[in-house]
């Protein structure tokens, strides 16, 4: 693994003190957001102001423990990566919904629910991979970055409940924005890591000292008790099936979004990524799921793997799974400081939708970057563009959603969900009529090269294979065909089929003829020099390391030539 220029500490890596809990503090800052959420879902089942506080002091609580469950490995939990959990708008529709029809004990046993069920598809992952292929993760990490840069939008620039901005504001949003931005670029060392807190930082101190920051949230600071106990054991919960397929929808979303975030970690920490650890992956969505679980047992609302969090570290170059440490412990005080929480709930509008905007900005690319590991033919372009302008019309014409059933309009009303399940479903349709295994005869006489690497690159690009694999694949047919033509003088035409799934790609050359020796020791110079026998078991030796595996059979006077490859 090579670690990229842009990346200051891995995930093993221990940072010193002081980076450590500055990243740790940015990490909370831009979680608090979020933290607006649970209260919105109490408030929506009609609880008392101090069963609303009890559930965000809880859901710190929750995220506290979700965070060390998904970054310190533990037994078969905890993908390693830093990619903690916050309050998700995945489980924020949904639990509107269960509010208004059974009150904060069907939020909480539904939260418990969807939970169970992201566990039960982390241990399937490998089995489902086919249905979650790089071009379904890219497209949910891009719509996240997406829905995360215009929640940011939104916070800075005002809907009905905040109101207009001012221009005093837009400065404020702008000089923070600028601030982050020229610090994570021309910034070294500390100043780099700590851009994002720098520039909260500098907005909180303007938005004070312009009076944006109202008299109201001041004074709601200031009579905010210093410490207080959060309310434990005062919840119930309650089920109902009817409520079981957005909570479904949800956890599915809300196991994309964490695989898109842990393979996110990953490749920034590889320059030479090709390939998610599907092990890690599994026991960091293990985790996810447990989380969520976690929060309803106590209270809290569904959480999910943070992507602002993600697009934070990538930024910083601080991938370090040690953040957590006081991530953990800053989170678990703001359950029992209101004071501080307070703090970080009343952040400025314009100082919250910068810090989004510059962490979505990351996660937007690295989208990209993930659907486009692939060969794109016309089905996977169609599937990337259709899944992305279903997401977007959420947001362009959300007037649409009124033409579903009711009941369904409050599930698929975020770009998110909407964007994923039409991702999915494509996927599910377009592999209809999809050849995993296809056929070529090459005649005997002139090689014509161009179109046996025409074959597998059309092959390649229906499949979703990756370009690598299919460039040394390319590579190592023709070769194979030459040597064969040239050493082993095939009586007929030669049979070429090629089979591919998510894990492997194997390519079987078979011909009527002697069969094609692959040793696997190089012929020494002599026996190359004076013997064609030596050219052959050199050209051979070669084929032999362009694949992951080769073998060879002879049956019925028919040679069989395999070379597998590693996807």
């Amino acid at each position: 693994m090579r670690r990229p220029s842009s990346i200051l500490f891995g995930p093993e890596d221990r940072p010193p003190p002081a980076v450590t809990f500055v990243s740790g503090l940015q990490q909370v800052g831009l979680m608090s957001m979020y933290l607006l959420y649970p209260a919105l879902i109490a408030k929506a089942a009609n609880a008392p102001p101090e069963a609303a506080s009890a559930m965000v002091s809880l859901t710190l609580v929750a995220l506290a423990i979700g965070a060390i469950l998904q970054v310190i490995p533990m037994g078969p939990f905890g993908s390693g990566q830093l990619c903690h959990p916050v309050p998700s708008i995945v489980y924020f529709v949904p639990s509107l919904l269960a509010a208004k029809t059974g009150g904060l004990p069907l939020v909480l046993g539904m939260t418990i629910l969807a939970g169970l069920l992201e566990m039960g598809l982390s241990r399937a992952l490998r089995r489902l991979r086919p249905v979650f292929p790089p071009e379904i993760v890219g497209i949910v990490i891009l719509l996240v970055g997406i829905a995360s840069g215009m929640v940011g939008l939104r916070i800075a620039f005002g809907d009905v409940q905040t109101g207009a901005i001012s221009r005093v504001e837009l400065v404020i949003g702008m000089v923070t924005l600028a601030l982050m931005v020229g610090l994570n670029i021309w910034g070294k060392g500390a100043w780099r890591i700590a851009c994002v807190l720098v520039g909260m930082v500098a907005g909180y101190a303007a938005s004070v000292a312009f009076g944006t920051l109202s008299p109201t949230d001041l004074a709601a600071i200031g009579h905010a008790e210093v410490f207080a106990f959060p309310k434990f054991g005062g919840f119930s919960w309650s089920f109902d099936m009817a409520m079981a397929i957005p909570f479904a929808v949800a956890a599915v979303a809300a196991t994309l979004k964490a695989i898109g975030n842990i393979t996110t970690l990953q490749k920034a920490n590889d320059a030479d990524w090709v390939r998610a650890d599907m092990p890690q992956v599994s026991r960091g969505v293990l985790a996810d799921g447990l989380g969520t679980v976690i929060s309803g047992v106590l209270g809290g609302q569904g959480l999910n793997s943070g992507t602002p969090g993600v697009g934070l570290a990538a930024a910083t170059g601080v991938l370090s799974r040690r953040v957590v440490y006081p991530i953990a412990v800053i989170l678990f005080l703001l359950a029992f400081l209101p004071k501080l929480g307070a703090l970080f709930y009343l952040m400025p509008r314009m100082v919250a939708g910068a810090a989004l905007i510059f962490a979505a900005s990351f996660i937007i690319v690295n989208g990209i970057q993930v659907m486009t590991s692939r060969l794109l033919d016309s089905r996977k372009t169609l599937l990337i563009g259709m899944a992305l302008m279903a997401g977007l019309v959420v947001d362009a014409q959300p007037q649409i959603l009124r033409l579903l059933p009711e009941q369904w309009q409050p599930v698929l009303g975020t770009s998110l969900v909407l964007g994923t399940v039409i991702a999915l479903a494509l996927n599910l349709i377009f592999r209809m009529g999809m050849r995993r295994t296809v056929s070529l005869t090459v005649p005997l006489g002139p090689i014509d090269s161009d179109r046996i690497e025409q074959f597998l690159r059309e092959s390649g690009e229906a499949w979703g294979a990756r370009a690598d694999v299919i460039e040394r694949a390319k590579f190592n047919l023709v070769q194979s065909i030459e040597t064969i033509v040239e050493g082993c003088d095939p009586e007929d035409a030669l049979e070429v089929e090629a089979t591919f799934d998510e894990f492997y790609l194997d390519i079987r050359v078979s011909y009527r003829g002697p069969l094609l020796e692959l040793p696997d020791r190089r012929p020494t110079n002599e026996e190359i020099m004076e013997t064609e026998e030596g050219h052959r078991r050199l050209a051979g030796f070669m084929l032999r390391r362009f694949a992951d595996r080769v073998s060879s059979t002879y049956r019925s006077g028919r040679s069989t030539v395999t070379f597998h490859f590693d996807h």
